[in-house]
């Protein structure tokens, strides 16, 4: 199965590219950029990637992310990603970004974009892996700061795909932003949004009736309430589930209590993505081996998982048939393998 899962041809759609950042290249980045930082050692740093909640997470990995200074490091950063992704048979990625976290530190806006979109141009041409960028607003950050961080983005606004929402759920609920992401939908940007990983099936109910979203970003608990399950199937709403991260973060106690099966049982749709992939353990096909052996999944589901991946990536309908014909003939041709 782990062959079969390697080469299947698959898209990326809840990645986080801050969360990309591994302890080699935390290091490496720290020392150009003269950063003191707490760890002394690559073996320190994944010691201490242990976390009992999404905060614990977040600590870490705002800390980490104090080394990015330059577009030389947001470009390292993301060409590096994106050479895992050409490994792993990733084909298409949706590259979620959290300029705030930089921003904040005074770096500027522009440095961020454009290292993130040199990397993301180079992987096109030599690595053949395409990808669109989803700025993220920070939830536990003021509206207000959201409209700062959209009014930033704007010089760059052809290159940014979508609008999306991260960082600490409980208490920062999706109608906090409603109106930023009306202004972002005016400026042609699709809403996305995180919900339902730590918030309840209420968090989701506001993201797709109040921000109007197209994607649900992990949706765990949309289990919760059958009618927000009948209400998510009936406007074909995707959801992308991170196993590993929710396993990290303990949103599951373990894999083999994750929600996917069911979550596909009952006719949503389903999505496996890395979320973090520096700090939950592994990348796309690593979440994918393990979600398989924990839920017992065969070859037909992984591939409903896959076709999935393109069919509510935001790719056009041209593109999207390419991969799915690929991923086709792919599934086909490996059946009796």
């Amino acid at each position: 199965m782990k062959t079969y899962i390697d080469n299947l041809p698959k898209a990326e759609l809840h990645l986080h590219i801050e969360g990309t950042l591994e302890p080699e290249l935390l290091f490496e980045i720290a020392n150009r950029n003269h950063i003191k930082i707490p760890f002394e050692s690559v073996e320190a740093v994944k010691a201490a990637y242990q976390f009992n909640c999404l905060q614990d997470f977040l600590d870490i990995y705002y800390q980490g992310a104090e080394v990015l200074l330059y577009e030389r490091d947001f470009y390292e950063l993301t060409y590096r990603y994106l050479e895992k992704c050409k490994d792993q048979n990733v084909k298409h990625v949706e590259i979620m970004f959290d300029p705030q976290t930089h921003t904040n530190r005074g770096i500027s806006f522009q440095s961020v974009i454009t290292g993130i979109r040199r990397a993301m141009e180079d992987a096109q041409k030599h690595l053949h892996v395409s990808s669109f960028l989803i700025l993220s607003f920070l939830r536990h950050l003021s509206e207000e700061a959201a409209f700062e961080t959209l009014q930033q983005a704007l010089p760059f606004k052809s290159w940014i795909k979508a609008v999306g929402l991260d960082s600490s759920e409980k208490g920062n609920p999706p109608s906090k932003f409603k109106r930023v992401f009306k202004a972002a939908v005016q400026e042609g940007w699709i809403p996305l949004a995180h919900a339902g990983e730590e918030g309840d099936a209420t968090y989701i109910w506001e993201a797709i009736d109040l921000l109007k979203v197209q994607r649900i970003d992990h949706g765990n608990n949309a289990l919760q309430d059958p009618n927000l399950v009948a209400e998510l199937v009936k406007r074909n709403v995707a959801l992308t589930v991170c196993p590993l991260s929710n396993k990290a973060l303990q949103v599951v106690k373990s894999l083999e209590e994750h929600p996917l099966k069911k979550m596909m049982d009952v006719g949503l749709k389903v999505t496996v993505n890395s979320d973090d992939p520096a700090y939950f353990g592994g990348g796309i096909n690593r979440n994918f081996e393990e979600i398989q052996k924990a839920l017992q999944l065969g070859k037909n589901e992984l591939y409903t998982i896959a076709r999935n991946s393109f069919e509510y990536s935001l790719l056009d309908d041209k593109r999207k048939q390419q991969h799915l014909t690929e991923l086709e003939t792919y599934h086909l041709n490996n059946m009796t393998l």
